[in-house]
């Protein structure tokens, strides 16, 4: 199945694998781009001497082509995109903070820029800013989400945008890919569906409770970080919703710390990331300082294997997923129902 999208990324079927925190591994990014589909390594949470470990890893997994996640504000963010180019990688994907300057330079390398919008108008500033292609995620996604849904947003971005759309928020199956594509959309990108297969490094235990989740416990909140998130609704969230502004202002200021330890940066970078993010997006500083919250609370969960003690982002379609299929079997099924689905489709013509 050819699309703008394939054409672009160089894969086989237009279906993209998200570049989730502590779960976008090399693992699980080349089992995506050998199956057909195209991966993100989640390099947002590594710093960069990991980022060109998982990018060699991938390398060495799969002669398929494939891109990297990371966060512009951050402090080795320019480091991560020479490693990027040096590499040969195929795509970077991105949200807050876009730099103009280094869109620039990785376009000028020949890397594909494909960035995660929330809102009609950060896609139209995002293809401003030189992006090449936009995956549009609904408020059904997970993780940090914006507030209209799929099919509302979706045809939105479509209409006002002259470069290839990706669908996001809501996907899991032929039946999704075919619909984004009706609406116009290039393809479809999926996080929580990709979350819960064999390939997948997240602990059996916390996977168990994406598989026990229904769709009306994954709720969005914006008590982690002051930004609204989609969460499945446990223990820990329970806690942090009873917690003083006084201790959540104190927890991020301990995690902004512990990240910044992990990712091998300095406190004044980490400062005048977060001023830059302040500034591109609107948010308070205490936003900024709180931002440091959801990479370590959800790493107690998805690498630490305590799901009650740590954070689950998750799109509201776990509620309608209960088993977790090898990337192989998964993409072929989409693909075989997305056909299906179109031969079902010519009964109406």
């Amino acid at each position: 199945m050819q699309t703008a999208l394939t054409e672009l990324l160089g894969c086989r079927y237009p279906v993209i694998q998200t570049a989730m925190g502590w779960v976008a591994d090399p693992a699980l990014v080349a089992a995506t781009c050998e199956a057909g589909g195209f991966g993100f390594l989640a390099g947002a949470v590594m710093t960069p001497a990991e980022v060109r470990e998982g990018i060699e890893a991938i390398k060495r997994r799969t002669e398929k082509p494939f891109g990297v996640n990371f966060h512009m504000y951050s402090a080795g963010a320019m480091e991560i995109i020479d490693i990027c180019i040096e590499h040969g990688v195929r795509a970077v994907s991105y949200s807050r903070s876009p730099d103009k300057a280094m869109i620039k330079k990785l376009k000028d390398a020949g890397i594909v820029c494909i960035p995660t919008v929330g809102a009609l108008k950060h896609a139209i500033k995002a293809v401003e800013m030189g992006a090449d292609a936009v995956v549009v995620q609904g408020s059904e996604g997970g993780g940090h989400t914006g507030k209209v849904a799929s099919n509302i947003l979706l045809p939105q971005v479509v209409d006002a945008l002259d470069v290839p759309v990706v669908a996001a928020g809501g996907y899991k199956d032929g039946r999704g890919l075919i619909a984004a594509l009706a609406y116009g959309a290039a393809g479809i990108a999926m996080g929580t569906r990709f979350l819960m297969t064999q390939e997948s490094p997240v602990p059996v235990n916390t996977k168990a409770h994406y598989v026990k989740a229904n769709a009306e416990q994954i709720i969005v909140s914006s008590r982690l970080d002051g930004m609204p998130q989609r969460m499945i609704y446990n223990p820990c969230l329970k806690a942090l919703e009873t917690t003083s502004a006084l201790g959540m202002l104190w927890m991020a200021v301990r995690n902004g710390l512990a990240f910044t330890k992990m990712t091998g940066a300095s406190l004044l970078p980490m400062l005048a990331g977060a001023w830059k993010m302040k500034q591109n997006n609107g948010m308070s500083f205490a936003q900024t300082l709180m931002a440091g919250n959801a990479p370590m609370m959800i790493q107690e969960a998805m690498v630490n294997g305590h799901p009650d003690e740590g954070i689950l982002p998750s799109g509201q379609i776990a509620g309608c997923i209960d088993n977790l299929p090898p990337v192989a079997e998964l993409i072929e099924a989409i693909m075989t129902e997305a056909q299906q689905r179109l031969e079902s489709l010519k009964q109406f013509q």
